[in-house]
């Protein structure tokens, strides 16, 4: 099986620059939290100044914050694989939860969170890939985000 960069290659999809915090921004934790076997990321636009902003169901169809969602996912990948190394360290994914800024009465975030999933997937396969989630509606993320994605995943530790 190849690597989760292999996939990459092979899906002809390139990871983003990892997150950077914009000056002036404090944030009292971390994008990624290492504890033993257990990687946690915190919730996760594109990049921490490159959106998507604004409201699913208004500003953006499901069918372009499904795309949203899978540009959320590589940018994840990228700031993990800058933590980690070499995303073939990650040896499962446990749960991944979404965040969407919905239009009153839009009811099609579980379809927007799908595209971060069916990305993670596509890349590491069912065994590893596969995860728990959950997608619901708010009403405001900050500064605008249209989204954010948080999860927790398993990794090699480090000998």
């Amino acid at each position: 099986m190849p690597t989760p960069e292999e996939r990459l290659e092979e899906l002809g999809l390139t990871l983003p620059q990892p997150s950077k915090r914009p000056e002036g921004l404090h944030l009292p934790f971390v994008l990624i939290n290492v504890r033993g076997d257990r990687l946690l990321f915190s919730g996760s636009p594109k990049s921490a100044i490159d959106g998507p902003f604004g409201v699913v169901g208004t500003d953006f169809t499901t069918a372009q914050a499904y795309d949203e969602a899978r540009e959320i996912a590589l940018t994840v990948l990228s700031n993990i694989k800058a933590e980690i190394g070499e995303l073939s360290k990650v040896t499962g994914w446990v749960r991944v939860f979404g965040m969407v800024t919905s239009a009153p009465g839009y009811s099609e975030q579980h379809l927007v969170v799908n595209g971060f999933s069916d990305l993670i997937i596509d890349v590491f396969g069912t065994d590893i890939g596969r995860h728990a989630r959950s997608a619901i509606g708010v009403s405001g993320l900050p500064l605008n985000f249209a989204m954010e994605i948080e999860g927790e995943l398993l990794i090699k530790q480090d000998q």
